[in-house]
């Protein structure tokens, strides 16, 4: 149990260090990226979620909470014994200190341009997602619907990944990238209107760290927004593993 939990850590860790990192080069004043714009960041997560996954091959890299529950989910809906609880607490254990671990390092590496950036929601920017429009209900709706495609996909390839016996086949990193491609479409599609967490750990953790790291001049880390996206993709992961089994077993009918 505790390899899961040590698995799930160190991939969260990367994936939250590189991911926030991408968002500092192009938002921090003085960065080298800066201003190189929001696709640049989305092929910069897509890219963070594959080395992420590599890393954690033991527990599977899953890296998102909403993963973990919408496969538990998704198992209980095909009447399969799912993981104990202990072992979902040691995945989701992982993920919550890996990914308050990586946007410290993330911090750490990017301190001087902090020190340098004069604009709060630039600094906030790097940990968290905000909004581009403001409406609780609309926000919630484009978490619940960029996750849900997420672990949906995600469900999805598993039935690819099978022999004629139905045991799973290992794609080594080939997984991990289609991974982050699906990752990146979700940007570039669904991104705009929240700039897409769809991984509760992945934006209340580094918000948490926004919140009590030394970071020069700051203003708030904007707590009212921080259960969208934390309720959207849990939401979003459960749907997923609800409706997969209905809606995935029809094209495999013989």
């Amino acid at each position: 149990m505790f390899a899961f939990f040590l698995s799930e850590a160190v991939g969260s860790m990367l994936l939250i260090l590189l991911g926030c990192g991408v968002v500092a080069n192009t938002a921090l004043a003085k960065s080298k990226g800066h201003g190189t714009g929001f696709l640049f960041v989305n092929w910069g997560w897509g890219l963070a979620v594959f080395v992420g996954v590599l890393v954690s091959a033991k527990s599977g890299g899953h890296l998102n909470p909403a993963v973990t529950i919408g496969l538990v989910i998704n198992d209980i809906a095909q009447g399969k014994t799912p993981m104990d609880a202990g072992t979902v607490m040691a995945y989701l254990g992982g993920q919550f200190v890996g990914s308050l671990l990586g946007a410290f390092l993330c911090w750490v590496a990017y301190k001087q341009h902090f020190d340098e950036e004069t604009d709060q929601a630039a600094q906030l920017g790097v940990f968290a997602t905000g909004p581009a429009i403001r409406n609780p209900l609309f926000n919630l709706l484009t978490e619940i619907i960029a996750t849900f495609v997420l672990v949906f996909v995600v469900i999805a390839a598993g039935l690819y990944t099978t022999n004629a016996k139905g045991d799973a086949v290992n794609l080594g990193w080939l997984g991990a990238l289609g991974v982050a491609l699906l990752i990146v479409v979700i940007g570039t599609g669904l991104g705009g209107p929240t700039g897409y967490a769809i991984n509760p750990t992945r934006d209340l953790c580094p918000r948490i760290m926004h919140a009590i790291l030394p970071i020069k001049g700051k203003g708030g880390s904007d707590w009212g927004y921080a259960w969208i996206p934390v309720v959207g993709p849990l939401i979003g992961g459960v749907l997923a593993g609800l409706l997969a089994t209905p809606l995935l077993a029809a094209p495999l009918l013989p």
